[in-house]
C-alpha cells in the first residue's frame, strides 16, 4: 500500500488552495483515496473514473446499501439483495477504480496518509471522507441491545427478527397456555426512519399476515410511535406532519407526541411518565456522526460533524473533502441535510473540483439542489414535499406513487430495479411477502418479561375451549396507553 515516494513529499504547502494539484508529482497520476461506499462515494467514484486519476474506494463492508429502503427489509417486504449490490460489481467499467475492504482507523493529514485496520498504510494526493452516520442513543448506550437503530442490512435483518419472532413466540405461547401477552410494537422517534417502521409493522401485522396465525390474530398488534418533539417529521412543513398523523392512525398506529422516553428496559419503555409494555423496541429517535470525523483531529459540531466551507473542506485542509451525513454543510444559514439527495450532489461535485483543479481552474462552490423530501407511511400512504419541477404538498396515492417512482430510478442496479418492481406488485396484488424469515437468534429480549408468558397452573394448553383462546383479544387490550 505504501510507496517509496510519498504521496506529501512533493506538496508545497504555500500552494493556492484552489490548485492544491499543482504541487503533486507530475510523473505520476494523483491518487485519490475514497473512505465509504455509501452515496456520496459512489458518486464521486463514478465521476473519478473520467479523469486521468488513480483511484481507490475503501469500505468496510463490499457492498453498498440503498438506505431509503432498508425499512422494508426490516419489514419483510425485500429482501437485503434487493437494496444492495457489490461495490466491485458497480464499479467494475472504470479501470482506474479500485476497490479495498477495510476500515480506516487513523489520519495523518501532514504525511497525507491514512491507516487501515489491517495495518496497511495508504497514501493520498486527495482524500475524501464519506462514512455517513450512526446511531445516537444520547448517553444511554445501554438502551441499545435493547432498541435496535436502521443503519445497515444487519440491522435490517435484526430488526425483522424481532418483529416476525413476537408473533412467532405470541403464536407458541397461546397454543401452550391459552393466553399471550400484548403484541405491543414500540417505535421511539417520529422522523421519517419511525413512521416508516410504525407504518410497515401495522401493514404487516394487520394485511399481510392475517391469515397466517391459526391462534392468534395478528391484526390486534398495537403499534406505537413515541416522539418526543411536539409533531413527527420535524423537518417537514406542518401540513405534511398532519397529513402523516392522519394517515398513521388509518393504518392504525398510535402516535404520541411530546413524550420523551426516558428509559428503555426487557419488555417495556418508560414515556411520559409511563411504562408501555412492549414485546419489540425500535430506535429511531437520533443519529450521530461517524467516529471518524473526530479522528480527522479537525473541528467539528456537537454530533461529530467535521465543519466543512463551501468547497467540502475542513479548514486548512484543500486536499481532504467530507461528504454526506459526516459534513456539517450550511447554506443560507441553515445546515444542509444528512439525507441520500445531498450526499450525491455532495460525490459529483467532489469529482467536478478535482476535474477542475488538473484543468487549472478555480474551484466552484458546492450549491444543494433540493428537489423536495419524501416519507412513506404505508401502503399507498406517504408525504412528499415537492421542490423540483414545481412545488407542491402531497399526502396519501400521489405521494406514494411519487416516492415509488424515485426510488425505483435511484436504485444501483438494473437487476435491483426489476427485483423490486417485482416485489412490490407482487406484494400489492397478493398480500404476501417473500422475504419473511427469521434467522439466527430464537430469543426475544424481554419476552419473559411480558405479562402472561408463565404458563397458568391446571390448564389443557390445547384446550379450545378456554377463556385464553375464545377471546385472545382481551389480552391485547391490556396496559392500553392513557390520552
Amino acid at each position: 500500500m505504501t510507496s517509496d515516494n510519498t504521496a506529501g513529499s512533493g506538496v508545497n504547502n504555500a500552494a493556492p488552495r484552489a490548485t492544491h494539484v499543482a504541487a503533486v508529482d507530475a510523473s505520476r497520476r494523483p491518487r485519490v483515496l475514497i473512505i465509504g461506499g455509501g452515496f456520496a462515494g459512489l458518486h464521486a467514484a463514478r465521476g473519478l473514473g473520467r479523469l486521468p486519476v488513480e483511484v481507490t474506494v475503501v469500505d468496510r463492508r463490499n457492498h453498498h446499501t440503498f438506505q431509503p429502503l432498508l425499512y422494508q427489509v426490516a419489514l419483510a417486504v425485500l429482501s437485503p439483495a434487493n437494496i444492495a449490490q457489490p461495490i466491485r460489481s458497480i464499479l467494475r467499467s472504470m479501470p482506474n477504480v479500485e476497490v479495498l475492504m477495510d476500515e480506516a482507523v487513523g489520519f495523518d493529514l501532514e504525511r497525507q496518509r491514512v491507516t487501515m485496520k489491517s495495518g496497511a498504510q495508504m497514501e493520498y494526493d486527495y482524500l475524501m471522507l464519506a462514512t455517513g452516520a450512526t446511531h445516537s442513543y444520547f448517553g444511554h448506550e445501554e438502551w441499545a441491545p435493547l432498541a435496535p437503530g436502521l443503519k445497515t442490512v444487519e440491522d435490517a435483518t435484526e430488526i425483522r427478527r424481532r418483529v416476525l419472532l413476537a408473533f412467532e413466540l405470541a403464536e407458541r405461547q397461546m397454543l401452550e397456555t391459552g393466553s399471550h401477552p400484548p403484541l405491543n410494537f414500540v417505535v421511539i422517534g417520529g422522523g421519517p426512519t419511525g413512521v416508516e417502521l410504525a407504518g410497515a409493522i401495522c401493514d404487516i401485522a394487520k394485511l399481510y399476515m392475517r391469515h397466517d396465525f391459526r391462534h392468534i390474530d395478528p391484526s390486534k398488534a398495537r403499534v406505537i410511535l413515541v416522539e418526543g418533539g411536539p409533531r413527527i417529521l420535524a423537518a417537514y412543513p406542518e401540513d405534511l406532519s398532519k397529513k402523516a398523523v392522519a394517515q398513521l392512525t388509518d393504518l392504525g398506529v398510535e402516535v404520541h407526541t411530546g413524550t420523551v422516553v426516558t428509559d428503555v428496559r426487557p419488555g417495556s419503555v418508560v414515556a411520559g411518565g409511563r411504562t408501555l409494555p412492549a414485546v419489540v423496541t425500535l430506535w429511531a429517535a437520533g443519529v450521530a456522526a461517524s467516529p471518524l470525523g473526530k479522528l480527522l483531529g479537525v473541528p467539528t459540531d456537537k454530533r461529530g460533524c467535521v465543519l466543512v466551507d463551501e468547497h467540502l473542506n475542513p479548514a486548512g485542509h484543500p486536499e481532504v473533502f467530507v461528504c454526506g451525513d459526516l459534513a456539517h454543510v450550511e447554506e443560507n444559514g441553515r445546515q444542509i441535510p444528512g439525507v441520500a439527495q445531498p450526499a450525491m450532489q455532495m460525490g459529483d461535485h467532489v469529482a467536478r473540483m478535482i476535474g477542475e483543479d488538473l484543468d487549472g481552474k478555480p474551484r466552484t462552490r458546492f450549491h444543494y439542489f433540493d428537489k423536495g423530501d419524501m416519507a412513506t407511511i404505508g401502503r399507498l400512504a406517504a408525504v412528499a414535499k415537492v421542490e423540483w419541477p414545481f412545488k407542491a404538498h402531497w399526502g396519501g396515492f400521489p405521494a406514494w406513487l411519487t416516492w415509488l417512482v424515485v426510488h425505483i430510478y435511484f436504485l444501483i442496479g438494473f437487476r435491483n430495479r426489476i427485483a423490486v418492481l417485482f416485489e412490490w406488485g407482487w406484494t400489492y396484488f397478493t398480500f404476501t411477502h417473500g422475504a419473511r424469515l427469521i434467522t439466527g437468534s430464537q430469543t426475544l429480549p424481554g419476552w419473559s418479561e411480558q405479562q402472561g408468558v408463565q404458563s397458568p397452573p391446571h390448564q389443557d394448553p390445547l384446550d379450545a375451549s378456554s377463556p385464553g383462546v375464545r377471546d385472545h383479544e382481551h389480552h391485547t387490550e391490556d396496559a392500553r396507553i392513557a390520552p
